[in-house]
């Protein structure tokens, strides 16, 4: 079994992340058992600029994943540069779990634009209605979560139906649309790849 530990910040991602790692598992690892550990859930702000709490989820999640494990750290870039961003957890992880496979995909701009990226997918789902006419570029859009919204009657609930979207979006329509969602699929293929061929 593998065993793959989250790093998350919002409630809605405590839920739907590992519905989207089962996700992955069952279409690239269909015969290897893939474990979707409970997310370990952070204050952004407190993790990335208070250091002793960052080594605190680090260590946490190192002791979690076991020495076979990977550790995922899925956070929002809001208004940061992903590439910057990502660069610079990683340099600081490596100070204190240099022994555990570790990737940080940061969603630009948040978590729900891999759902713009493929709302066409979504049309009809949980009332969401998908208008060609009031499509918006994925990763572009500032608040994501206020689209859907406005696509949904003003309904979105982001831990109601980030999880029921999470579980029916096209990811291959989300690959296509959202580098950011390419990158989570690139670091999976990378680790997991890894992990199964030992």
């Amino acid at each position: 079994m593998l065993s793959v530990v989250s790093i998350v910040e919002g409630y809605g991602e405590v839920a739907a992340l590992p519905i989207l790692i089962r996700r992955l598992a069952n279409i690239s690892q269909p015969q290897t058992e893939v474990r979707a550990e409970p997310p370990i859930r952070v204050h952004r702000d407190k993790f990335l600029k208070k250091e002793y709490e960052f080594k605190r989820q680090m260590l946490l999640a190192a002791a979690k994943c076991g020495e076979n494990g990977w550790i995922l750290l899925v956070l929002d870039a809001d208004d940061d540069c992903p590439a910057e961003l990502s660069k610079d957890i990683l340099k600081r992880a490596q100070e204190y779990i240099p022994h555990r496979r570790f990737s940080v995909v940061l969603a630009k701009r948040e978590f729900e634009a891999w759902f713009i990226a493929a709302a066409r997918s979504l049309d009809g789902k949980r009332g969401f209605c998908f208008d060609p006419q009031h499509a918006v570029p994925a990763e572009e859009k500032r608040n994501a979560k206020k689209w859907l919204a406005t696509q949904m009657q003003g309904s979105y609930s982001e831990t109601l139906d980030q999880p029921a979207f999470t579980a029916q979006f096209d990811m291959r329509q989300a690959r296509q649309q959202s580098p950011s969602f390419r990158k989570l699929c690139k670091e999976w293929e990378a680790h997991i790849g890894k992990l199964v061929m030992g």
